[in-house]
């Protein structure tokens, strides 16, 4: 039988997304916090595929970025973050929440080495990720708070949503049950609209699991769900984005429409007064940039995820948030190979290990949540009488 995207099985779509998302972090990596005229002229113009670290060889120096190697295919703190999500998930094998970041995901941070692509060394996790990630393990493993609480006081981005992906998967074709559960998860990471972002940012991806999806549908479910700052950033952004079908004219057009929602202001290296601080008013601004890329792509993955890379600021997890969707939209065949080739052998990972782990374990979850909901129905029949 010939594949089509309706008849994508959940297997294609999960290797897709976390491929994608993986394949999207390596691409946007080097390309971080610049502007798309100061890519053009760094790159003599605009990036189509993988390419090496703005500073060159001096990598190890060069600020802002060092002492991360950013470039020539490694993946940055969004994989590794994604990554140990599906280890969370693969040692639950069950639905998760704040307690099991604090029970696992944290003490994995804290005490299993792994090899960093971007050090080129073996080092703890908590050595690589940012500050804002960083703060799970200040919170939970040295503060002893509350892990529903945790997230509350950090500073307010797209941390928590970067890595949600395996939640979207985990609930592939129920937008709702992944919105509350990585709203559940987040919990312990964030709050305000970077906690909302990670339920919206799993709601998409679940729906681009959908068969039948299309960009289209994935932004009309995340209008469905989403509240305050968030939802209007997508919704005035996903209106610009109908507009374009190539990202070149889409760039500064997509700026504009999220700059008001967007707390960190026009120098992405020198945030606002403002930056990062709780808001019902606000959103982050990665992930309408992502949705909007999934439009103007059409749902393509080069053309998403370049347009997600060129767009600069924080673009590594855009274009990771933008490749999580267009890979479980059309799967991994989607994915140019020589990419996803180099991205593997570069950051010395097998991207489809996690993909496989978590394919089996969404299964496992769905036979649970089928005998939980039976179980309910036939208590439920009880209480009302029905025969």
């Amino acid at each position: 039988m010939t594949t089509t995207l309706e008849t994508l099985s959940l297997d294609d779509r999960i290797t897709g997304s976390l491929v994608g998302a993986a394949v999207g972090d390596a691409l946007g990596g080097p390309v971080e916090g610049y502007s798309p005229e100061q890519i053009t002229e760094r790159h003599g113009g605009r990036v189509h595929g993988i390419v090496g670290p703005w500073h060159g060889e001096n990598w190890r120096t060069a600020r802002p970025i060092a002492p991360y190697h950013k470039g020539d295919g490694h993946i940055t703190d969004d994989t590794l973050m994604t990554h140990a999500l599906v280890r969370v998930y693969a040692a639950v094998r069950d639905h998760l929440d704040a307690y099991a970041v604090a029970d696992h995901l944290v003490p994995d941070l804290v005490t299993n080495p792994r090899w960093i692509p971007e050090l080129e060394a073996e080092a703890l996790p908590l050595q690589r990720i940012f500050l804002a990630e960083k703060w799970l393990v200040a919170r939970i493993h040295y503060g002893h708070n509350d892990p529903r609480e945790a997230g509350v006081g950090n500073i307010v981005n797209c941390g928590a949503a970067m890595y949600m992906a395996p939640v979207g998967l985990v609930n592939a074709a129920n937008p709702a049950a992944a919105y509350a559960e990585a709203l559940d998860v987040a919990g312990a990471h964030q709050s305000s609209y970077g906690r909302e972002a990670a339920g919206v940012f799993a709601a998409a991806v679940a729906a681009a699991c959908l068969p039948g999806a299309t960009p289209t549908t994935v932004v009309d479910t995340t209008l469905s769900l989403a509240k305050d700052g968030t939802r209007a950033a997508i919704e005035e952004v996903a209106e610009v984005a109908a507009r374009h079908t190539d990202f070149e004219s889409a760039l500064a057009p997509l700026r504009a429409a999220v700059a008001p929602f967007d707390t960190v202001g026009p120098d992405y290296r020198a945030p606002s007064l403002a930056a990062r601080r709780p808001s019902r008013l606000h959103s982050i601004e990665e992930l309408p940039i992502a949705l909007a890329m999934l439009v103007v792509g059409g749902g393509d993955y080069r053309r998403t995820v370049l347009g997600a890379v060129n767009y600069g600021r924080d673009c590594d997890s855009i274009a990771t948030m933008a490749g999580a969707m267009a890979g479980a939209l059309r799967g991994e065949a989607d994915i140019p190979q020589d990419w996803a080739k180099t991205v593997a052998e570069a950051s010395r990972l097998d991207l489809h290990a996690p993909a496989s782990d978590l394919a089996t374990v969404t299964r496992d979850i769905f036979t649970r949540d089928r005998e939980r909901r039976r179980a309910h129905e036939s208590a439920f029949a009880s209480l009302t009488g029905a025969r």
